[in-house]
């Protein structure tokens, strides 16, 4: 199973894909990921069975690409997302934000 980056079309494997995703948004369910080839920088939804790729619009995130991964999982923790494939687990952390206003 090989995981495409939309920019460069590269593909990895689970374990170097899920690798890169750098931070977990839990108010808008959303992680990052940076591409380890071109540097292209992703917004993606994991679902349970695939990734959903899409773009912000009208204060949602509309889903408009799915990538078919059986097997993928997600637990929601507070300050982090879970993601498992097989018996790999890999953390994606919640990068703290600071409020408005906050010195």
């Amino acid at each position: 199973m090989l995981i495409p980056c939309f920019a460069c079309e590269s593909r990895f494997r689970p374990d170097e894909y899920f690798r890169a995703c750098h931070d977990y948004n839990r108010g808008k369910d959303l992680v990052a990921w940076t591409c380890p080839r071109c540097g292209n920088q992703d917004e993606l939804r994991v679902l349970p069975g695939e990734l959903g790729f899409g773009y912000p619009r009208r204060g949602r995130f509309d889903v408009s690409d799915r990538v078919r991964v059986p097997g993928l999982r997600r637990q929601r923790q507070d300050l982090r997302l879970d993601i498992s494939l097989d018996k790999e687990v890999w953390r994606v952390p919640t990068r703290a934000r600071q409020l408005v206003g906050a010195r």
